[in-house]
């Protein structure tokens, strides 16, 4: 059987003819350009339609022309809390004449996901909870423009950060719970890098903890981001009976296990256990979870990190380092302690 012949790619030079303009007038209203009337652009447009152009972006950028792609690289996509942080980059690139393509760690690495990037051209980049070294960042920072999510180097000073306030939110965590008449609070943590969300998180909590006079119950267990390991070190937490009456999750994805295996154990939330998780996520909501949560606005990260992105590709290079300030969410999993009024703060 013969093989259908090979479609001819589509190229500039066949939209300018189509349209009946030059070349440098379809490459002006491909990038956007001042001085492009609403006649020639949309005769242009029709063209490309016609037609089914799609652009090179990678000629383009290497050409020395913007591509008007960036890339996104998330470590993963189980947690919903990068669902929230994809509308707010989302929302904030329909303002602009950018696209993006997105990368998941968990199918490869970060260093390969940056490195391939790179070498599409594309116009900038934002990594969402990097695992990478200052270093290692800084180097990239010099190569793309740089943006990252969910990792304090606020000494860095060729790319900018969007950070959550992670060291108040493991501070509100505690001190609510204290509130509700819980003292024996553990913290069910993940294995940190320097700089992470997560070791801020651990040093709020534990500052909390001595702030009300409870460092003799200070426990921060530690266990990677998959549900198996996450339900061990839960029931390793639960195993003996009174001796923890909270736990504070560094996510909600984490919490929402924590309740799965309280559950299964027998135990009631709240009363016999309370739990706090991270990220105000949607699931937190729903009635069957309950699910009190610091609510750091990942849409508003994303947003943050996109407007930061597109003025470096604009020529800002003053680093910037934005932080939000997380607000709790109570809901019914640290209703008060049974048997027990609220508590005042030792301070």
């Amino acid at each position: 059987m013969d093989k259908a012949p090979k479609r001819k790619r589509v190229t500039i030079h066949d939209v300018a003819k189509d349209a009946e303009v030059s070349f440098a007038a379809v490459s002006k209203v491909l990038r956007n350009a001042y001085g492009v009337s609403d006649g020639l652009r949309e005769r242009v447009k029709a063209s490309i339609a016609k037609l089914g152009y799609s652009p090179s972006f990678s000629a383009r950028g290497m050409s020395g022309g913007k591509t008007f792609v960036i890339g996104v690289i998330f470590p993963d996509m189980r947690n919903p809390f990068f669902a929230d942080v994809l509308t707010g980059i989302s929302a904030a690139l329909e303002r602009t004449t950018y696209q993006m393509v997105q990368g998941i760690v968990q199918h490869s690495s970060e260093a390969a996901l940056a490195q391939s990037m790179v070498g599409m051209q594309l116009d900038g980049l934002i990594v969402v909870g990097s695992v990478s070294s200052a270093e290692t960042l800084s180097a990239l920072g010099a190569k793309i423009p740089l943006v990252l999510i969910g990792h304090h180097l606020p000494n860095v000073t060729g790319l900018d950060t969007v950070n959550n306030d992670d060291q108040e939110s493991g501070r509100i965590a505690v001190r609510h719970l204290v509130e509700q008449g819980y003292r024996k609070i553990a913290m069910l943590s993940l294995e940190t890098v320097n700089g992470s969300v997560i070791e801020h998180r651990e040093a709020g909590y534990q500052e909390a903890m001595n702030e009300a006079g409870l460092g003799r119950y200070i426990e921060v267990v530690r266990a990677p981001q998959n549900l198996r390991d996450i339900q061990v070190a839960t029931q390793g937490l639960l195993a003996t009976p009174g001796k923890r009456e909270a736990i504070f999750c560094w996510t909600d994805y984490v919490a929402l296990e924590v309740l799965s295996v309280a559950g299964i154990s027998g135990l009631s939330v709240p009363g016999e256990l309370a739990v706090v998780g991270h990220d105000n996520t949607m699931y937190c909501a729903f009635d069957q979870n309950s699910l009190t949560s610091i609510d750091q606005s990942g849409e508003q990260l994303g947003l943050q990190a996109t407007r930061l992105l597109v003025e470096r590709i604009e020529g800002r290079q003053k680093a910037e380092n934005f932080l939000v300030h997380p607000r709790l969410v109570a809901r019914r999993s640290t209703a008060v302690k049974l048997g027990s009024g609220p508590i005042k703060l030792i301070v």
